[in-house]
């Protein structure tokens, strides 16, 4: 009898918890998601105020990581940023599991809503600032580590500048600075960020000036560091910011690929390396890092469809042009976003055109060369031209950055001219040695008989000729020129393709800065290619018209 009333004990308490259970499933990862985060971003904001004096490690969590990716990640596909702390945990002690590298991780999360990669590992900020625009990305509740930043600093830095950074850290720890700083851009109601306003840069002037400090950052990753109205912003912005100020210098922040930030650094391209970079081992051996003065914890995000059609249906109610407006509004309109496209553009345009002019003419050089009856001068020709024909260019763009001009302090753009121009006159003088030998060796012959020196015989003879053969390959090689221009991010120039980087790492728009560039891209083209060809037709109606 007393089995029978326990029994029914028993059955009416799982009664009455069934209706709890019975909750749909994407209410009850809903409901765990939001708690979650008003968890995490309380605990950001706490682990990041209790700064220590040294240099604290990075903590990492291996129970929760070895259970997450044995059950979770095996065998799928985790898209992580390039040289992040992400990366370097999966690489090292997690073979089963698919890493996908990204240099920008905007395109991470593209790829995540592509359906290209199944879950993106990041810092918590970065993921908070995805998912509260698009409640399609879903935080998962896995705490896998503390991601400790600090201020990276060349090693062995002879004038000092780490200790005076890490003395500067302690006392805005101590003063409270430090808390402010990070209140101001971990906004745990949602509320929109506290913006300082810095008067000035620096503070020192006459005789005794000091140089200013070029601080390296990747700015794609809100809201540690990103650009805001045209202008580079953030935690990682303002802690330097005010650090400048209290070492009476000039801060300069040159943006660049976060894989490209150490190498900057060893270079000398920047003096220090604040963004959101942790002090691991391997990192540890290259460059010295300051005191960790922010704690991020990293998380793994997924992508739920059910959640975008729930979420996107009253967008899905607008018309075609209502959500154009929209895109052309949030990608452009807003925080004058057009202003980006336009200096990427113009620069384009400059590293393009000077490119090919000075490229024309070091290929002409080069072609002299390779067609002299000098064995030294011909084998150079033969050298230089497989050297750059053979070499990928975004490896000898950042050969000349970050080694030929280590220790030259010189713009980007200058560099990228440089390389693209060489690069152009090996392609071009091949072009033009090719186009001169097809001509048969009789017109020359014809040219000297008729009582012409060498230089009227190929300024009046054979020049024409060549023009005309090599015309269509030649204006194909600048074709590729200008799109060749769309790797100098990684020389911290900010190109029309950069411009739409930086746009969509503030939108989160993976379709409308794509398609903007690229139609931009193919305008440039055709007007180049549209030019060209109604010049030639003028030409030849001119010729006709000369006959007649």
């Amino acid at each position: 009898m007393k089995r029978l009333w326990l029994l029914t004990i028993l059955l009416l308490l799982q009664a009455t918890a069934l209706p709890a259970a019975a909750q749909p499933q994407e209410a009850r990862e809903q409901q765990a998601q939001e708690q979650f985060a008003a968890q995490q971003v309380q605990q950001v904001q706490q682990a990041g105020q209790g700064v220590p004096s040294e240099q604290e490690p990075v903590r990492e969590e291996r129970s929760v990581l070895d259970m997450v990716a044995d059950s979770l990640l095996a065998g799928h596909k985790v898209a992580v940023m390039t040289g992040s702390l992400g990366e370097i945990m999966l690489s090292e002690g997690y073979p089963q599991v698919i890493i996908q590298c990204f240099d920008d991780i905007m395109d991470g999360f593209a790829a995540l809503h592509a359906g290209k990669v199944s879950y993106v590992l990041t810092a918590y900020t970065t993921a908070y600032v995805v998912s509260r625009s698009n409640p399609s990305y879903r935080i998962l509740p896995y705490h896998l580590t503390n991601e400790g930043a600090g201020v990276a600093v060349a090693k062995n830095n002879t004038t000092g500048l780490l200790g005076k950074i890490d003395s500067v850290l302690a006392g805005f720890r101590h003063d409270g600075t430090l808390d402010k700083i990070i209140g101001n851009w971990i906004r745990q109601d949602g509320t929109d960020y506290v913006v300082t306003k810095f008067d000035v840069q620096g503070s020192s002037s006459g005789a005794g000036r000091l140089p200013p400090l070029r601080v390296g950052t990747s700015a794609n990753r809100e809201p540690m560091c990103f650009v805001r109205n045209n202008t580079i912003s953030g935690l990682d912005w303002e802690l330097m910011m005010r650090i400048g100020q209290a070492l009476g210098r000039e801060v300069v922040f040159v943006d660049m690929k976060y894989a490209a930030l150490i190498a900057a650094l060893q270079s000398g391209k920047v003096d220090a390396v604040a963004s959101n970079m942790t002090a691991t081992a391997e990192r540890r051996k290259q460059v010295d890092f300051s005191a960790v003065y922010f704690v991020n914890p990293q998380v793994l995000v997924e992508w739920i469809p059910a959640t975008a059609a729930v979420g996107a249906a009253d967008v899905s109610r607008q018309g075609f042009w209502e959500k154009f407006a929209d895109s052309l509004y949030r990608n452009l309109l807003l925080e004058k976003r057009y202003m980006l496209i336009l200096d990427g553009l113009w620069v384009t345009i400059l590293i393009s055109v000077l490119s090919v002019i000075f490229g024309t003419l070091a290929g002409a050089g080069i072609c002299a060369l390779r067609m002299s009856r000098n064995t030294a001068a011909r084998t150079f020709a033969k050298g230089y031209i497989t050297l750059f024909r053979a070499i990928p260019q975004v490896v000898i763009l950042m050969v000349m950055f970050y080694v030929v001009f280590a220790t030259a302090r010189i713009s980007g753009i200058f560099v990228s001219v440089l390389t693209f121009s060489m690069i152009f006159a090996s392609y071009s003088s091949e072009l033009f040695r090719t186009s001169l030998e097809a001509i048969p060796a009789g017109q020359r012959y014809a040219g000297y008989a008729m009582g012409f020196n060498k230089y009227q015989t190929f300024r009046y003879i054979l020049l024409p000729q060549a023009a005309r053969i090599a015309l269509p390959v030649y204006k194909g090689e600048i074709i590729s020129l200008i799109k060749m221009t769309a790797v100098v991010g990684y020389i911290a120039v900010q190109d029309l393709t950069k411009a739409g980087d930086i746009i969509r790492s503030r939108t989160f728009d993976a379709l409308f800065p794509l398609l903007m560039v690229t139609v931009i891209y193919m305008l440039i083209i055709w007007g180049f290619t549209g030019g060209t060809s109604a010049r030639q037709k003028t030409k030849r109606f001119h010729n006709r018209q000369k006959i007649t």
